[in-house]
């Protein structure tokens, strides 16, 4: 079958912008945690964005990289810890992560990813979100349905699809919601695959083998992305065609599509910057911002 790859990059819509009139360059080593697991990637990405911003590690910059390996009960001891080495601004690569954070803390600025950032109670609003969040919000829920119609298009007699979700995910049930409106439309008969970590790929795989699925949509989850590799090797041996959000394709997935995750980490690095660079407690200004770009191969 020849691969295509398909993917959308969507800039992720932004959330608060705090900045102050005086910002300037923070004279002191500043410290940023990250909490909770981040891909290569997207970890690469926020390091070149800050060094672009004038941040340099071991100069005036220390990152505090603290994953949780796909466990989601360590998330809060893991803030904590971050919180007792005082970092200056706390990175939440996920909505798990972001929560813990926020539970942990209501001073020290956090910038987070998240999929639906007011549906998981992340904050009030877009418009007036209060607290100290801020971040990208990469609307993952809203493109659920799209990659099932993607899919659907490409290979019209799929009628069985197996939906990988992540156990007891934040966020998992929303975009779930979306995919069924779309299945229903569609006629398509949805096979929910709910797997806990890495080792319980395999498992998953198999569960779809058995009850005979014909296609595979991977919903996005921060170890889905980190896993992402072992994910299309199972659903090539599975002969599975199968449609992912994020840069799935880049590693030989069939079909992406989805916000990339990259540009979503270089956007928690500017607003990481703007928050160090703030010498007072910052106003915030919202603002929201889309952009589009296409590519097919």
């Amino acid at each position: 079958m020849k691969k295509i790859l398909f993917r959308l990059t969507l800039g992720a819509v932004l959330l608060a912008l705090c900045v102050s009139a005086e910002a300037q360059q923070a004279t002191k080593n500043s410290r940023i945690g990250i909490l909770g697991d981040a891909p290569p990637s997207g970890l690469i990405a926020l390091r070149q964005q800050l060094r672009g911003l004038g941040w340099v590690e071991g100069q005036n910059l220390t990152i505090d990289y603290r994953p949780n390996d796909g466990k989601r009960e360590i998330l809060s001891d893991i803030a904590t810890k971050l919180i007792q080495l005082k970092a200056d601004v706390i990175v939440a690569p996920g909505t798990g992560s972001a929560v813990a954070a926020k539970q942990a803390t209501k001073t020290i600025p956090i910038v987070m990813l998240s999929s639906d950032p007011v549906g998981n109670g992340l904050v009030a609003s877009l418009a007036q979100p209060g607290g100290n969040i801020t971040g990208v919000s990469n609307v993952q829920v809203e493109l659920g349905g799209k990659r099932l119609e993607i899919l659907k298009e490409a290979f019209p007699k799929v009628s069985r699809v197996a939906v990988l979700l992540r156990l007891g995910g934040l966020g998992m049930e929303r975009q779930l919601k979306e995919i069924e409106v779309a299945a229903r439309s569609l006629r398509v008969q949805l096979q929910p695959i709910e797997v806990e970590g890495f080792n319980d790929f395999d498992r998953g795989f198999s569960t779809m083998r058995r009850e005979s699925a014909d296609a595979l949509i991977t919903l996005s989850a921060p170890s889905f992305n980190l896993y992402k590799t072992r994910i299309v090797e199972l659903a090539a041996r599975s002969r599975l065609p199968a449609i992912y959000p994020q840069e799935f394709a880049e590693v030989g997935g069939l079909m992406s599509y989805g916000t990339s995750y990259v540009d979503s980490y270089r956007r928690m690095a500017i607003y990481a910057d703007k928050i160090l660079k703030v010498p007072s407690r910052p106003t915030c200004r919202w603002s929201s911002q889309r952009s589009l770009s296409w590519s097919l191969i």
